[in-house]
């Protein structure tokens, strides 16, 4: 059996699951990758441990050569091909495959040209050009960015590296479960994110390939769910899906239509599927940067989320959660961890009333640090609220240990004499 082209096969040769599995390259995609890609380690994670009720390990993509696993599935796309990719290669991504395959382009020694949504993080776009491929913005999705990379591939003859649904690059993305199964002997469960699917079915390729009894479980951005809806309304995967909403932290598994192989592959492959909100996405992230010291993006935290919330019934041996991508803006980053402080009570603010006199705030603040409280930002504010003459509102944005610290700072600064209120 041939391997299709980068495009995927055209209508009435879709390839069953079966033979998906049987023709993916592992061994080809392996020495691809080996010397290029980073063996990223799989680190035993005790607090997510204590949420989930299982046992678990965090393989870390996040570390890898260029932010993600999508290296993967690049390095072994452009071995597959050949000479052919002396023509350059196109590519489409919201950030992780075009930088992966711009890595691969660029030790290949070829040209690159990547379409983009016109939305994608500045980063991630930044992070592409300077690996020296061309970029152009174009689309409001991923599906609209790869129709576009579909017509410059046949305008240029430089050969489509399709994010997902191509057997080279899930091949390539099933690496990383042959490193699995080499690090971890009890291996039970694997919870893994899905976008395309191209990960999920690597995985899943390279479990059954080995013959081992291992859960394969997808998670979605509820979102954006094709795969988790299709198995919602009609109990199993097949065919083209579609999901009407793609707007979430987690934009790098924003894809509304998944692949027609990925698809058939996960359909077979997938032991169960679930999804998770805006808010445990978040929440997930804050807990890697703090509890694993990894930096994460939306989607490569979505695996942890869905065992953080208890959505997988604990298990006999171990639950691996592939974290993803590390790809992600510092300022969403900062803005995620302080919402964090925020919520956990460990910074408020705070509004009181001080003298309009020399003096006057130099006193409330000396109540403050007596307090042993955290002074980040002090605003005067003389419009807008009710004062009296000679009076000057401020506002306070306060770091304290936590609520109970809080109302210790509350109680010292009423026992002196201000009116304070929380905001």
């Amino acid at each position: 059996m041939t391997k299709r082209d980068a495009a995927g096969p055209s209508a009435g040769e879709l390839p069953t699951a079966t033979e998906l599995i049987a023709d993916a390259d592992l061994d080809a995609a392996r020495r691809a990758v080996q010397g290029v890609a980073v063996r990223t380690p799989t680190l035993a994670c005790g607090e997510l441990a204590s949420a989930a009720g299982t046992a678990v390990a965090l393989k870390a993509e996040c570390l890898q050569g260029t932010g993600s696993f999508k290296l993967r599935g690049a390095l072994s796309k452009v071995a597959a091909l050949g000479e052919r990719a002396a023509a350059g290669l196109v590519t489409a991504s919201a950030g992780n495959h075009a930088r992966a395959v711009a890595q691969a382009a660029r030790l290949r020694g070829v040209g690159c040209e990547v379409i983009m949504p016109r939305d994608a993080s500045v980063s991630k776009v930044a992070a592409v050009e300077s690996l020296g491929a061309n970029v152009e913005l174009h689309g409001a999705s991923v599906e609209e960015a790869l129709s576009r990379a579909v017509e410059r591939s046949r305008e240029t003859g430089a050969p489509l590296v399709h994010p997902f649904d191509d057997l080279d690059v899930i091949a390539g993305q099933g690496t990383l479960a042959l490193e699995l199964l080499e690090e971890v002997p009890d291996l039970a469960r694997v919870v893994v994110p899905v976008g395309g699917g191209g990960l999920a079915s690597g995985i899943g390729i390279a479990l059954r390939r080995a013959g081992v009894e291992v859960e394969l479980v997808g998670v979605q951005a509820r979102a954006c769910a094709p795969f988790a809806e299709a198995l919602t309304s009609a109990g199993e995967l097949g065919g083209p899906l579609a999901a009407g909403s793609a707007a979430t932290i987690a934009d790098g598994i924003a894809v509304r239509r998944p692949g027609a192989l990925t698809s058939t592959l996960l359909g077979e492959l997938l032991d169960g599927i679930e999804t998770v909100s805006e808010a445990e996405i978040a929440g997930a992230m804050v807990f890697l940067a703090e509890a694993a010291k990894l930096v994460v993006e939306g989607a490569g935290a979505v695996a942890v989320a869905a065992l953080r919330a208890g959505r997988l019934a604990p298990i006999a041996g171990t639950s691996v959660a592939i974290v993803s991508g590390g790809n992600v803006d510092s300022g969403l980053m900062a803005q995620l961890l302080l919402r964090r402080e925020t919520e956990e009570g460990r910074r408020v603010r705070m509004f009181t009333r001080v003298s309009d006199r020399p003096g006057g705030l130099a006193e409330l603040l000396e109540l403050v640090a007596g307090a042993r409280a955290n002074l980040l930002n002090v605003g005067h504010l003389r419009e807008g609220v009710a004062l009296e003459v000679r009076e000057t509102g401020i506002e306070l944005t306060l770091e304290t240990r936590g609520p109970r610290h809080t109302e210790e700072v509350l109680a010292a600064l009423r026992a002196a004499g201000y009116h304070v209120s929380l905001e």
